[in-house]
């Protein structure tokens, strides 16, 4: 899809703080009345402990809603998950990672009831076991364990008004018969992205403004089959596939673009004008299989886990972009001054294994130690024809195939002192051995690029509970974050003839090393001091102006936004929270404010594909940052069937790599109404029309700014009712790690 490539491509870095301020969804049913005689929220070892079943929040929830009301989780668009001062959030589900790509993801969670889950677990660094990158978090939703056979299920419909209107429909179906269980989902919807742009960047002696619209059309369909089987009182046996196809027919970017000069005496030229419209069709497929075996070998827990996996994902893409010049303006020509077809498909193919140990002795010592290998193989065949009005004027074949190979080792250590004090400590080491080919050196400037690197990963934490009012705790976390393979792929995508993005196979990795101090008060008050440090920080950078070619002269005016290593980057934040109930859980409020301080290293001039220089980008600025996130739920009525829903978070200014990202913010509501079986819900999101991003960058030497505003008309009301069926005291089936969610999550 154009949207997301684009988007992706050009506001990563920028928007990856603005979604650590919000929160995601989930789902749906009827829960009994609860007292309030335990902890809801609380500090455990490593993570935050978040008791639903103990929660009024999760009537007649989805657990992608309830997700969104959980403390330091947040979400800024609907679809994806953040914690707070956090890249991104892996989904873990029973202590197991999800078998699923992003959008499958979301619409399993929004199609889950909040009743089936018992606590949300929210781990802001995990330990050596688990793999994430970079500086993930992860939320591990944990079910409630009901054992009566029989099948049930849920309905669900809605429709959502924002530019456009979209539709989404989904079903799911629980089934478990003794030791068999089966788990499936069926969802689909169609919706038009609407997008609209200013882009000015220049020098003292030229700049240019592109201004328009882009309109993505989508058709969405997914599921998901899980079967469980229990071999014998020790050991069960797992198969899980995930699918998910995208349609993207007649998705369209018209700009309107204005040229001004000036010649070398200082005085202006006539004012150019052009206009360039692209239309572009694009479909995908996502299919992956999990092949999963648990065996317990005692009472105290231990166990062993092996998983393997198969991932295919394949993407076709077509764009046909043309630039259209004025005689005479506002006349604009008929025939196209410059017509640029591309064709960028891709093909990924992945095997991964996973086996993990967990030895649990009784004096409370835990020992965990695995490894695993993933094997990828990507395949782009990319063309890239340029004609001017009558002729065919350059083209850019070229076939980019990139070959990974990752192993991974771990150990971790824990160990429970006292009820007071415990600790963990752990490693993880990682080989990584990679070969990007291309078949058309001479035009691409990539022939072969092959990349070897090893990393030890240390990791360790402590948790004292001073009594049983107070809990601190501290932690320290080093993480890689490989690029995406969307990011590898050495390929432009056009906004004009000479404003375009472009991704770079010589992206490294990127190694983060984090610390954390945690203090809890009471189970319901907690503050959190982060400091992280990035090296060679994966990101976009705009290099702007006339380019040095490699023989000496020098290109026309252009932009152009590069994905790179960009110096490194250290943030340092300070975040106070509040999750709490009042007046006998007629309010149940989350809160979060906080201060965030970065500190930009970075500087480019050359592009890692062409080898052109431009003028100098350098950004080395320090910011300071406020953030507020608040959930608030309120019950109106004493029969828990009728809430009111109050959601609202700020992000104040801060430097990202690209410049400035102006403040955000979004005011949310919703209501809601459980009546037996069902739930009837209205949300009204961004009420303000505040949720816009704007960044801008005036910092360059020579007079060279850039600005981009991009509204993604984030306001829309959406009205959904959900069914749920059958026997409500059906288990779930076990949800199963999958192999290659690494992988998948680098797909995106």
């Amino acid at each position: 899809m154009k949207t997301k490539t684009l988007i992706a491509a050009l506001f990563f870095s920028g928007l990856i703080y603005a979604q650590e301020t919000k929160t995601d969804s989930t789902k749906t049913k009827n829960i009994e009345a609860v007292t309030l005689t335990k902890q809801v929220f609380k500090k455990q070892s490593d993570r935050f402990v978040y008791d639903v079943a103990a929660s009024p929040v999760a009537k007649g929830n989805t657990a992608f809603n309830l997700l969104k009301q959980t403390p330091l989780v947040s979400s800024t668009d609907d679809k994806t998950l953040k914690i707070i001062g956090k890249n991104n959030a892996v989904i873990y589900i029973n202590g197991r990672k999800t078998n699923m790509d992003a959008e499958s993801l979301t619409q399993f969670l929004k199609n889950t009831p909040a009743e089936n889950i018992q606590k949300i677990e929210v781990i802001t660094l995990p330990g050596s076991e688990f793999q994430v990158e970079s500086s993930d978090g992860i939320i591990n939703i944990v079910l409630k364990k009901k054992m009566t056979d029989g099948l049930n299920g849920n309905l669900r419909m809605g429709n959502s008004q924002s530019y456009y209107n979209s539709s989404y429909a989904s079903v799911s179906l629980n089934y478990r018969k003794d030791k068999l269980g089966i788990s499936s989902s069926l969802n689909t919807s169609q919706n038009i992205q609407e997008q609209y742009y200013i882009l000015r960047n220049g020098t003292a002696k030229s700049s240019n403004q592109s201004e328009g619209r882009v309109t993505d059309p989508n058709k969405n369909l997914g599921g998901y089959l899980n079967i469980d089987y229990q071999l014998n009182d020790k050991s069960n046996l797992a198969l899980t596939w995930n699918s998910w196809m995208n349609r993207s027919y007649g998705s369209t970017s018209n700009l309107f673009n204005t040229i001004n000069s000036k010649n070398e005496d200082g005085t202006a030229q006539p004012t150019k004008y052009n206009y360039t419209k692209n239309l572009e069709n694009s479909r995908s497929y996502n299919n992956s299989f999990n092949l999963n075996y648990e065996l317990k070998t005692d009472t105290l827990g231990s166990k062993l886990n092996l998983n393997a996996a198969y991932l295919h994902y394949k993407r076709f893409q077509n764009a046909d972009n043309r630039t259209y010049g004025f005689d005479a303006f506002p006349v604009m020509n008929t025939v196209a001054s410059i017509q640029i077809i591309q064709s960028t498909p891709q093909i990924i193919n992945n095997f991964s294994f996973l086996g993990d140990y967990i030895k649990k002795f009784k004096n409370d010592f835990t020992v965990s130690l695995g490894g695993n290998f993933n094997k990828t193989k990507t395949d782009n065949d990319t063309k890239n024809d340029t004609y001017d009005a009558t002729s065919l004027i350059d083209s850019n074949p070229n076939h980019f195939i990139y070959d990974e190979s990752i192993y991974g080792v771990y150990l971790t250590l824990e160990k429970k002192f006292s009820d007071k004090f415990s600790g963990k400590i752990g490693s993880r080491y990682e080989i990584t051995k990679s070969i990007g080919t291309s078949d058309n050196p001479e035009k691409s400037s990539v022939g072969r690029i092959e990349q070897n690197y090893n990393n030890f990963l240390p990791y360790i934490s402590l948790n004292y509970g001073i009594n049983d009012k107070n809990n601190i705790s501290y932690a320290f976390s080093s993480r890689m974050r490989r690029p995406s393979f969307w990011e590898l792929n050495p390929v432009k995508n056009y906004l004009t003839d000479v404003n375009y993005t472009q991704n770079n196979p010589f992206v490294k990795a990127a190694s983060v090393y984090t610390n954390e101090l945690t203090y809890m008060f009471k189970s319901s008050y907690f503050l959190i001091l982060n400091h992280s440090y990035t090296k060679n920080v994966i990101t976009q950078v705009s290099l702007i102006g006339a380019p040095r070619r490699l023989d000496g002269t020098f290109g026309e005016d252009q932009i152009r936004y590069i994905r790179t290593n960009f110096g490194d980057k250290q943030e340092m934040s300070a975040m106070i929270g509040m999750q709490k109930t009042f007046f006998k859980q007629y309010l149940t409020t989350n809160f979060n404010i906080g201060m965030q301080r970065n500190i930009n290293n970075g500087f480019l001039n050359t592009d890692p594909i062409t080898g052109e220089v431009f003028p100098d980008y350098v950004n080395k600025i320090k910011s300071n940052s406020l953030l507020i996130q608040t959930n608030n739920t309120i019950r109106l009525d004493k029969n828990k069937t009728w809430f009111l829903g109050v959601n609202y978070w700020y992000v104040d200014n801060q430097q990202i790599e690209l410049g400035q990202l102006k403040s955000l913010m979004s005011l949310d509501l919703n209501i809601k109404k459980v009546w037996n079986d069902w739930t009837f819900a209205v949300e009204i999101n961004d009420i303000l029309k505040t949720n816009k991003v704007v960044i801008s960058d005036n910092s360059q030497a020579d007079g060279k700014y850039n600005y981009i505003n991009q509204n993604q008309y984030n306001q829309y009301i959406n009205f959904n009712i959900t069914y749920n069926f059958g026997n409500k005291k059906v288990q779930k089936i076990r949800d199963i790690s999958s192999a290659d969610k690494d992988i998948k999550n680098r797909t995106r």
